[in-house]
């Protein structure tokens, strides 16, 4: 696990400004007190890496202080840059998760006018507190990376009976795995295989939620034939719908072959858990995710209350 050090604290009162250096800081549910990003939304806390001032020194000759590209947590030994929305900070009791990566720099920037170039938009990083507490130079974080933690739910008589192989379950494992590792993330996996039965389909279900799962993806069941329940079984369960997504995916599909207009599937959000409720072959599971992991971040950020727009 890695750990990463506090040279610097800083405080300012405007954004756009330089942060002048503090003995501490406390981080509370807003953020920073008493700084100019603290408040109720996802860039509470700005942090950059000393190894980011040393690259802008050495382009353009001019000595920097603490605070200067206006973050208020200077740290060294982890490019801070390279991290991934959620993934955690933790020192003591403070623990901070990141929110944004990047931003764009603000009219009038005064470092940018003193050196010509500001290196915060591209390494700097905002976090929100999710424990608070004091922080000063020289204490340590440690670095959590946030695992996506996925559930595949094949629903099938026989696949359960073992009469076949389950083939639709590891393909979307797969596939899925394929999207997460371009993305740089990191994840966990468990794969189910449950009979078209309702009352094992809902305990699951709910197991899924309550254990934390961010995505959960079901495999079969979504057609029209006498032992197709699945949407019935897991729409009730949803706080919300998701129409957008297998709308799209049924107009594509069927616009050649009508046969897919005959899908049933459906998406939502249960608590803070994605579900996709897929068809049961291999060439529809990665038809449908073709389609919907490109929406996967987007939607977990939004799940999770942070403004990419």
């Amino acid at each position: 696990m890695q750990k990463f050090n506090v040279k610097s604290v800083n405080l300012s009162e405007k954004k756009g400004t330089i942060k002048t250096p503090s003995k501490t800081i406390v981080l509370n549910d807003t953020g920073v007190s008493g700084d100019a990003h603290s408040g109720p939304w996802h860039r509470q806390v700005s942090l950059l890496g000393i190894e980011s001032y040393r690259k802008t020194k050495e382009a353009s000759g001019i000595d920097l202080n603490y605070g200067d590209f206006a973050e208020n947590i200077t740290t060294e030994g982890l490019a801070l840059h390279h991290s991934i929305i959620f993934d955690r900070f933790v020192c003591g009791d403070i623990e901070l998760e990141v929110t944004q990566i990047g931003k764009k720099c603000h009219n009038g920037c005064e470092i940018k006018t003193l050196v010509g170039d500001c290196v915060m938009p591209r390494e700097g990083i905002f976090c929100r507190v999710l424990s608070g507490g004091i922080l000063k130079p020289g204490d340590v974080f440690e670095y959590i990376p946030r695992q996506i933690k996925v559930h595949i739910i094949t629903l099938s008589d026989r696949a359960h009976a073992g009469i076949y192989e389950d083939k639709s379950g590891p393909f979307a494992e797969k596939t899925l795995k394929s999207f997460f590792d371009k993305n740089g993330r990191h994840y966990s996996f468990k794969r189910t295989i449950l009979p078209d039965d309702k009352s094992q389909i809902e305990k699951v279900m709910r197991e899924s939620r309550s254990a934390g799962f961010d995505v959960l993806v079901t495999t079969g069941g979504t057609g029209i034939g006498p032992r197709d329940h699945t949407p019935d079984i897991v729409k009730p369960l949803l706080d919300k719908e998701i129409p957008g997504i297998m709308e799209a995916i049924r107009v594509k599909y069927g616009l050649d072959k009508p046969n897919a207009l005959l899908s049933r599937s459906i998406a939502g959000v249960m608590g803070k858990t994605l579900v996709y409720v897929l068809p049961g072959s291999v060439k529809a599971v990665n038809e449908y995710l073709s389609l919907i992991n490109p929406t996967i971040e987007h939607s977990l950020r939004m799940l999770h209350g942070i403004d990419a727009h």
